[in-house]
């Protein structure tokens, strides 16, 4: 593997701007760099099946395509970005695996035993549950933080993890596990992300007392915390002028890819962290405020 691939990416993104959550990954500049081509999995997760949230794009798409090159097949649930989702999946199946893709709305526990279903139906198993989709929207004081804006956060960002995680456990045998998603915010805080960063401390919280549930079942639970990571969330969250100086005062001096998380999950999944339940993988550029 070429070593280079990971030391050219770009220390700067151009001013921009999307008017919807969660964002569109085909609309930015540059896109996101979601694989790398000369990676090539060693089978580390052959055949299993993994459920991932918000896998469309981002973390999520990243994290879904080096699943499949280590063996995988994937249940991607998405909202509404149907493009982005399409995308996926055909890299996806061009990697030899399988991909079932099943948009809606995880805010709605309905919604989220249905797509549990349909995987069931689809795959007749699921061994990896990863818990990656959210949403954010900045504000300067917690005043402008209304009543809305707060449920929206917490039902995308926290509730649904306990509506999908808890359809899903039943289907759980030992050695599946759930890997969650949170954020260096849930460490260091954020003063213009005050409702995302609590439901980014609570899922440190749910990841911690979810593995001592589960321990006695032979099911582990961790999680990742991204620093700033480019994805559609940057755009569709901040002014054009945020847009462009993010990622900026990272310690490494440049916002993060999603390629760059891809393998904290895949290690998270394999039978190498079969020790390792409860934690948190940090991936943040060396802020070491969140470690």
């Amino acid at each position: 593997m070429n070593s280079n691939f990971y030391l050219n990416f770009t220390k700067s993104i151009p001013q921009q701007k999307q008017d919807r959550q969660p964002g569109a990954e085909h609309k930015m500049n540059p896109r996101p760099i979601s694989e790398n081509p000369e990676y090539s999995g060693s089978g580390r997760l052959k055949d299993k099946t993994v459920l991932i949230t918000g896998g469309d794009s981002g973390i999520g798409r990243a994290v879904s395509i080096a699943f499949a090159k280590e063996g995988a097949d994937l249940a991607i649930v998405y909202y509404d970005e149907h493009d982005d989702a399409g995308e996926t999946k055909k890299i996806i199946e061009n990697s030899g695996r399988k991909c079932l893709l099943i948009p809606g709305d995880i805010t709605d526990s309905s919604f989220c035993k249905s797509a549990i279903k349909k995987a069931m139906e689809n795959y007749g198993k699921i061994d990896v549950l990863i818990n990656n989709a959210a949403v954010q929207f900045p504000q300067n004081s917690i005043e402008d933080i209304t009543e809305q804006q707060l449920e929206r956060t917490f039902k995308t960002n926290i509730f649904s993890m306990f509506y999908i995680t808890s359809a899903a456990l039943p289907h759980f045998k030992p050695g599946c596990c759930i890997i969650n998603t949170t954020s260096i915010t849930a460490y260091r805080g954020s003063k213009d992300l005050i409702d995302y960063s609590s439901t980014k401390g609570a899922i440190v919280s749910f990841t911690r007392s979810l593995a001592l549930s589960l321990i006695g079942n032979n099911i582990r639970v961790n999680a990742v915390a991204p620093g700033p990571i480019w994805t559609p969330l940057i755009p569709s969250s901040y002014s054009p002028q945020k847009v462009g100086q993010f990622g900026s005062t990272a310690p490494i001096g440049r916002p993060g890819q999603p390629v760059e998380l891809a393998s904290a999950y895949v290690f998270l999944a394999s039978p190498e962290a079969s020790y390792i339940t409860g934690e948190t993988i940090h991936v943040n550029g060396g802020d070491f405020i969140g470690g």
